[in-house]
């Protein structure tokens, strides 16, 4: 649907203004009207990672006239696969300010704005007020659904991008003329069962795609011309280089933008999503070690049987010495493998499919059983700091 344009045009554009987007100008639908709603426009990124790069240097480009970008992560080496933002120069700087620096280097007529904080209950409604749009960038439920609560109580529309893989989606939530995020997806997943791209990787270039959409979408629903992704769910397959649209009608019984909704108020995100289920969280309780705990046991030659359950491509990257892999997804057909005379000890990349893996063991009957707090990422932190960290 054509909806009229979110902000009003500036007064003018100068000269150099002009020149600069004077491919543009020349575009009947966009024109000088279009282009000073741009330079008026106030539009927030949230996060300068891999969606966060294309859709803030895209949207520099364009001329939106203030950019903020709500970022408290500074730049990894394994950022920059995807993240194009930055450079090799800025492995360890802020992103913010990384991110800063790149979009004035593309458009130095941009105002940009930097909170240098993790976005949270206590500090998103002050940030989102003081923005027309937002855009989502983020890489997981609690923040993805914090955005969108926070977006409905104030009335702000914003676009929304996910990558994982090879697989991207894209839309514009905006209550006042369609669904929200809850609309279509009214829980979350269940901990554990989506992977996280830091889990299960993405291809680099698929950020530029998706990323490419959001700002296209910002950009629409700025100037009010074509039809943005209100009620439509843009889903694209990079393997088979596919795009299909899904209808996405608006929940009349969904709790927030529904007839009676019954979230009118932010809520406690993190529990709300989970980090782990409740039942990994109880095998947890208590059989949780540390990597140099575990670097001890091995000194010691205690008897364990160390079980790695990551993804065949994560153990070719890295492993702990001694360990077998079992994927978490085909442990419970390799229980019966399992020593029963042995404790045994798994391990993942971080510690939360380890976790879920632990959770199943202790149901199966191994009640010695215990996991790797931070996994093969402490391991190569804290014991053995010649391996790779991914």
């Amino acid at each position: 649907m054509s909806l009229p344009p979110l902000v009003e045009p500036a007064a003018d554009l100068t000269i150099d203004e002009v020149r600069r987007y004077s491919r543009h100008l020349i575009i009947p639908d966009v024109a000088m009207d279009g282009q000073k709603r741009l330079k008026n426009a106030k539009v927030l990124a949230v996060g300068a990672g891999g969606l966060g790069s294309p859709t803030l240097l895209y949207l520099a480009a364009a001329g939106v006239g203030t950019l903020g970008i709500v970022e408290f992560d500074t730049v990894d080496e394994s950022n920059l696969q995807r993240q194009i933002i930055h450079g090799q120069s800025d492995v360890g700087r802020s992103k913010a300010e990384s991110a800063r620096d790149a979009i004035r280097e593309i458009n130095p007529h941009v105002n940009v704005v930097l909170h240098e904080t993790r976005l949270d209950t206590s500090n998103v409604t002050e940030i989102f007020s003081q923005y027309d749009l937002i855009v989502d960038g983020t890489d997981n439920f609690a923040t993805r659904y914090l955005v969108n609560d926070a977006s409905v109580l104030l009335g702000k529309p914003y676009v929304w991008g996910s990558i994982y893989r090879f697989d991207g989606q894209a839309s514009v939530f905006w209550a006042e003329h369609g669904p929200c995020y809850r609309c279509l997806y009214p829980e979350p997943p269940p901990p554990g069962m989506v992977p996280s791209c830091a889990e299960g990787g993405v291809l680099g270039v698929l950020c530029a795609s998706i990323g490419a959409i959001q700002a296209t979408e910002a950009i629409k629903v700025l100037t009010g011309i074509g039809e943005p992704l209100v009620g439509r769910l843009t889903v694209y397959d990079a393997l088979e280089l596919s795009y299909r649209t899904i209808r996405v009608r608006k929940d009349p019984e969904c709790r927030l933008c529904g007839k009676n909704p019954t979230i009118t108020e932010l809520i406690d995100y993190d529990a709300f999503c989970g980090v782990v289920s409740d039942e990994a969280e109880r095998a947890a309780a208590g059989s949780t070690i540390l990597a140099t705990e575990l670097k001890d046991w091995l000194d010691r030659g205690e008897p364990i049987e160390l079980v790695d359950v990551r993804e065949p491509a994560e153990w070719e990257i890295v492993r702990i010495p001694g360990a077998r892999l079992i994927p978490k997804g085909e442990l419970p057909a390799h229980l019966s493998e399992l020593p029963q005379d042995r404790r045994v000890v798994v391990y993942c990349k971080s510690g939360v499919r380890s976790a879920e893996a632990l959770a199943t063991l202790k149901g199966a009957g191994f009640s010695s059983a215990v996991h790797v707090q931070g996994g093969v990422t402490a391991w190569a932190n804290q014991v053995d700091k010649s391996l790779p960290v991914y």
